[in-house]
């Protein structure tokens, strides 16, 4: 008989969970809730349950579950335990020791953004490729590593943290992490929408530049993104610079892991080759030459990349 698994990535308003055979193959994928509640102490409870549920509904013997694969919004280390999940609550939860003592499945852990990485290796647009990096543009930067079909976690579980690469010793502004200057605060959705609102008001350029951003309220990224492909140049400015920081980043990490493809995902992506192209243009610029050719491509499994990367820490 077939054997089976589930991918799971928590977020912090939804978990995504997913079926899997035992060769990546998806047979249905769904959401609960997050519950925050009480530091959300019931979260892998929740998850357990709806797990059960599920092997009720497809009559899945226990012994046909290789396992359950999940990614979680913090830092993993290699015993499956998460060091503060800030957006779930969580301090120092033992992930891995709690969820199979629940279900009775065994349990495999990994940081959300890494795991989507590997989701994207796996059965993504860096399927076939041996080397990896997947850069996450949303509310914040997040990335993974993957080689040879395995997460590179790092010492600390800290791998693949690209969006707190310094950028700038002189910000004054402070970053989530409590560092300044990270490329978070600048390549973020939320990092573009504060560029364009400096630059919107900076009176040395409101007269030479007019914008069809200004008076617009609460701006969003993509909203800047679309006003850029318009020719709205504080908005192209805006682009180029968050591209140009991107591309420089991203020549950084190619120096030290030299990865064979650059995968570009998260809200972000949506904004399409006019980001993608600008990155690539400062890259080359910044690019050690042996690094140069180094291929980028946007993500292609969506919301669906931590659920493939969950299938995939358990298929191995």
């Amino acid at each position: 008989m077939d054997k089976f698994c589930f991918g799971v990535d928590i977020g912090g308003t939804s978990v995504k969970m997913g079926l899997f055979d035992e060769r990546g193959s998806l047979y249905e994928k769904w959401s609960i809730a997050t519950n925050l509640n009480e530091y959300g102490k019931s979260i892998l409870a929740d998850i357990a349950e709806s797990i059960r549920d599920k092997q009720e509904k497809f009559n899945i013997r226990q012994e046909n579950i290789l396992g359950i694969g999940i990614g979680v919004p913090g830092p993993i280390q290699g015993d499956g335990i998460v060091y503060k999940c800030v957006n779930l609550g969580w301090d120092v939860v033992d992930v891995t020791k709690i969820l199979e003592d629940i279900s009775g499945l065994r349990v495999t852990v990994g940081n959300d953004a890494s795991v989507a990485a590997l989701g994207e290796a796996f059965m993504g647009s860096a399927k076939g490729y041996e080397s990896v990096v997947m850069v996450t543009l949303g509310t914040g930067v997040g990335g993974g590593l993957i080689y040879k079909g395995e997460i590179i976690n790092g010492a600390m579980g800290a791998g693949g943290e690209i969006g707190h690469i310094n950028m700038s010793m002189s910000e004054t502004q402070q970053c989530g992490c409590g560092n300044r200057g990270c490329l978070e605060q600048y390549a973020s959705a939320t990092g573009v929408v504060r560029r364009a609102n400096q630059l919107l008001n900076d009176k040395s350029l409101s007269s030479e530049f007019p914008s069809s951003l200004r008076g617009k309220g609460n701006l969003t990224a993509e909203e800047i993104f679309n006003a850029a492909k318009e020719g709205d140049v504080i908005a192209q400015r805006t682009v180029e610079e968050t591209g140009e920081m991107l591309g420089r980043a991203m020549a950084q990490i190619a120096c030290i892991f030299n990865p064979r493809i650059f995968v570009i995902g998260g809200g972000m992506a949506q904004a399409g080759t006019i980001l993608l192209d600008t990155i690539k243009k400062y890259f080359i610029k910044s690019a050690f030459h042996a690094t140069k050719e180094t291929e980028f491509v946007f993500a292609s499994l969506g919301n669906d990349a931590g659920i493939y990367g969950g299938a995939k820490l358990i298929i191995g």
